[in-house]
């Protein structure tokens, strides 16, 4: 029976007659209700005609969260005076519940994601409405995008409701197409907000790292909550940790203590949702910001952090990031607190910090891993994404990350095409990476096996069960808890989807032919081939990635050591390997780039060039040789953390990172002079090198070049004249210009050795070969000879100039403002009515005294002799008396000597 006073009692009933006529109208809307208005329950019934009389239409609605989507269904079916699977159903990774008669599905977006690239037309559905836009979750964002392009292309008449509390609608509205905005207004209860900041400054989150004190504080502020207000508590953590943390420090409050997050079992969820006759405390993720009302509840602590996704594509190392919660973001939880009765949120956060808050969540687009949007963009046909209507563009730097995995294993073509692999590895709702993985490691382990170890990376395993991936896969197997449910059933998901592989001839011999939209039909969805011979799982698709070829050798996944049966004789393929080497094997193909080789305790370089480090009492730390499953790089750190790895073999590595095998000769400048070696890498792990006698002579000369690039034209042999020349060529560039060289930059020399260093250059073979050339003598070579101007250098920039007294004083070019210094004694200027000039310049005169001190500095002589000089001429007469000090320097005799010299 219908609960139409329930129905009655929701206030987006006021919306609906606009939305409906937006909808007839556009065929497209943005619905912005605030929370508890019943965007998310009564809409869908509207537009499905079971509510309200109007014509009976199949509604799918996407939910960002399965605990969201599972409510949301529940919900609905209880106004229906139904259970779920009758005229409304869900559908989650894993869970269908859904019955012939059910017209309203809900979903989430990666199952609808998923939906779409099998049936791009959608066929049978009539309405799609994308609830909780305002999260802009990279699937929801794709799936937005697809199915405008459905609209445009192939169904016009498909309805298309974007919907939200908190969205940037003006965004909305331009992406599908000018869509009206609808507004509903909120009748929810008032929430207080009280303000409640830590006593003390608490360090600001970095990288997964919450402080400490910020959650002993959001503890103390749900019990203050507690003994200030009646009702349940809903308090909002970025994390399972921190919600673990918080549970630990609440012991003996008056109230049951819940959690709610993604990893919590579906009935721990469920109790949390439903009615309780005592109080209770819900420590929640965000998963319970949106599209969910938690009976019971009218106070909210928000400690205003929330997570993010980051990747860091130098490096390939990709992590959740702590990061403040937005103010919609805020605005969603605290509106947790008015959907029953009058309520108040405590924001652990100063009241002045708000206002600096971001206005909405970082799109993921921006900040997450794109290898597995950019597969489902070369699926949908569009590899670069460009003619997607998506609210914010990718970075072309994530695509291009992102189409170098796709490539590397297989799923892409070099010109973003999608492969037959690459079909088949999207439709295993997992990231490329992971795909590869479960593919080719099920046709050396079984489908079995490579599914239980995939399933164990895909959901990090909680921190109690340590960093070794072989240990954590026992542990799971063993386990009674939650975690080990989950991941049990996520096994056996990725066992059904690629053991049919094993009997299916998939034909490898290229893509198959293209529908305009997605991936369409691929072989993986065909029936089972009673023909095929690959038992066990084995993909022939997977096939080539175990016979990649490093350079003159052939690797082959039956000869490495981690996959020899234990005594049985049996092949790899048998599923026989030890659980270390098949969790070796699977890491390392999701993740080859991370292979690490030991290079010290506990020390490991990735083959990425990364340098990596095992926590304190790791078993792994002996290991020679690891698979890095997870690993994130606090800030400001040169290693990277490994979270969870596996023990691995070298043959192994080989295989699975083949693509970065190389094996030639190296000739480098390292550690200040030449090294030549012929050297086998895997990407920057050294596997083997010998010295090479004779290198090739262009690798030496580039080698050489790079040591004078990183250690300047110093290895070079500059005698005394050499420098000066230099000062004096630098001098009459920046004077004259023209042919005159620029000689001043290391750098721009080294890019013209070809002019100046050869041919001694090409002789030299080592650093000390460098040391032989003659600075000077090569410097010459760079004279504009052509020009005649070169004959001109002594007479344009002398390198000494001749004074009154007849002394051949040397110039000084290299100062610092650029025109010559003639340092001299002052008596031996005497008689000199102007300043020298050397190429039009007026020389910088340094007088000195008879001992060759400073006296005095002057560019203007003739001022001098008039002004300065007596002040000199004061001071130094009596302390050198036996040196003439003439009254009127100008006309007085220039000399070196004293008086009585001058005197004979």
């Amino acid at each position: 029976m219908i609960r139409t006073a329930a129905l009655d009692a929701l206030p987006v009933r006021e919306a609906v007659p606009a939305l409906l006529s937006a909808l007839d109208d556009h065929g497209t809307a943005v619905l912005c209700a605030p929370p508890g208005t019943g965007k998310t329950t009564l809409v869908p019934l509207v537009l499905a005609g079971l509510v309200g009389g109007g014509p009976r239409r199949r509604v799918v609605v996407a939910e960002p969260r399965r605990i969201a989507a599972r409510a949301a269904a529940r919900r609905m079916a209880w106004l229906l005076g139904e259970q779920v699977g009758g005229a409304v159903g869900f559908t989650v990774r894993g869970e269908r519940v859904v019955g012939p008669d059910t017209v309203v599905e809900v979903v989430t977006t990666g199952v609808l994601l998923q939906r779409l690239q099998r049936d791009q037309e959608l066929t049978g559905v009539d309405v799609v409405i994308l609830d909780e836009c305002h999260e802009r979750h990279l699937d929801a964002d794709t799936v937005a995008a697809f199915l405008l392009d459905v609209r445009e292309t192939l169904r016009p008449e498909l309805r298309l409701v974007a919907a939200s509390a908190t969205t940037d609608s003006a965004g909305w509205a331009r992406v599908l197409g000018g869509a009206p905005v609808v507004e509903a207004a909120g009748v929810s209860y008032p929430v207080e907000t009280v303000w409640a900041p830590p006593a003390r400054p608490v360090r600001p989150p970095h990288g997964m790292r919450v402080d400490p004190a910020q959650l002993t504080h959001v503890a103390s502020v749900v019990r203050r909550a507690l003994a200030e207000r009646a009702g349940d508590v809903l308090c909002f953590l970025p994390g399972v940790g921190e919600i673990a943390r918080v549970a630990g420090q609440l012991g003996g409050v008056d109230a049951e203590v819940l959690q709610i997050h993604g990893r919590a079992p579906a009935a721990a969820q469920d109790a949390a949702l439903s009615v309780a006759d005592h109080r209770r405390v819900i420590l929640s993720t965000a998963v319970a910001e949106s599209s969910l009302t938690v009976p019971g509840v009218r106070v909210v602590v928000d400690s205003g952090l929330a997570r993010e996704p980051r990747v860091d594509h130098a490096r390939g190392l990709g992590a959740l990031a702590t990061v403040r919660a937005s103010r919609a973001a805020g605005r969603q939880r605290a509106g947790r607190a008015g959907r029953e009765a009058p309520g108040a949120v405590y924001r652990c956060w100063a009241e002045a910090e708000d206002g600096r808050l971001a206005a909405f969540p970082a799109p993921e687009i921006r900040v997450a891993d794109l290898a597995q949007f950019a597969l489902q963009a070369a699926c949908w046909g569009d590899p670069d994404a460009t003619g997607l209507a998506l609210l914010d563009p990718p970075p072309a730097g994530a695509m291009a990350a992102a189409r170098e995995v796709l490539v590397a294993v297989g799923a892409v073509d070099p010109a973003g095409g999608v492969t037959a692999r690459g079909r088949r590895m999207a439709r295993l709702g997992l990231h490329p990476r992971l795909a590869r993985a479960l593919l080719d490691g099920s046709a050396a382990l079984g489908a079995r096996r490579a599914a239980e170890v995939v399933a164990l990376i895909s959901e990090e395993p909680p921190r109690e069960y340590g960093d070794d991936l072989a240990g954590a896969w026992r542990r799971a197997r063993a386990g009674g808890d939650g975690y080990a449910a989950r991941w049990r059933t996520e096994a056996r998901r990725l066992e059904r989807a690629v053991a049919p592989a094993g009997r299916t001839a998939e034909t490898g011999a290229g893509a198959a032919p293209r529908t305009p939209l997605g991936c369409g039909t691929a072989a993986g969805d065909q029936p089972p081939d009673p023909r095929a011979s690959n038992a066990g799982g084995a993909d022939s698709s997977a096939r080539p990635a175990f016979e990649e070829r490093g350079p003159g050798r052939s690797h082959d996944l039956s000869a490495s050591p981690a996959f020899e049966a234990r005594g049985s004789g049996r092949s790899p393929g048998s599923g026989a390997a030890p659980d270390d080497g098949a969790a070796g094997l699977i890491a390392a193909l999701a993740f080859p780039e991370r292979v690490a080789k030991a290079r010290g305790e506990s020390a490991f370089l990735m083959a990425n060039g990364t340098a990596a480090e095992l926590g304190d009492g790791s078993r792994l730390r002996s290991a020679p040789w690891l698979a890095v499953a997870v690993a994130d790089r606090p800030p400001h750190s040169a290693s990277a953390r490994v979270r969870l790895a596996a023990v691995l073999d070298e043959d192994t590595a080989r295989v699975a990172a083949g693509h970065l095998l190389t094996d030639g000769e190296e000739v480098c400048w390292e550690d200040g002079d030449l090294v030549a070696r012929a050297a086998e890498r895997l990407g920057a792990i050294e596997l083997a090198v010998r010295p090479l006698r004779s290198p090739d002579p262009a690798l030496v000369r580039a080698a050489l070049l790079d040591g004078l690039r990183s250690e300047g034209l110093g290895l070079l042999r500059w005698s005394p004249d050499a420098v000066t020349l230099r000062s004096r060529l630098g001098f009459l560039h920046r004077t004259l210009g023209g042919a005159w060289p620029d000689v001043a930059d290391d750098r721009a020399l080294v890019e013209r050795a070809d002019e100046w260093l050869e041919p001694e250059l090409s002789r030299a073979r080592r650093r000390a070969d460098l040391g032989r050339i003659d600075a000077g003598q090569a410097l010459n070579r760079l004279l504009p000879w052509a020009t005649g101007e070169a004959g001109r250098l002594d007479e344009l920039a002398p390198e000494r100039l001749e004074v009154p007294s007849g002394s051949r004083i040397r110039l000084d070019y290299s100062a610092e403002h650029g025109r010559p210094v003639l340092a001299v004694k002052l008596q031996e200027l005497f008689g000199l009515a102007q300043t020298p000039r050397v190429a039009g310049v007026p020389v910088v005169v340094h007088l000195l005294s008879p001992a060759g001190r400073p006296a005095a500095v002057t560019s203007d002589l003739a001022s001098f002799w008039q002004g300065g000089y007596r002040a000199v001429r004061a001071e130094l007469r009596g302390r050198y008396p036996k040196h003439p000090w003439p009254e009127d320097p100008a006309t007085a005799e220039p000399t070196r000597h004293t008086n009585a010299r001058l005197r004979r």
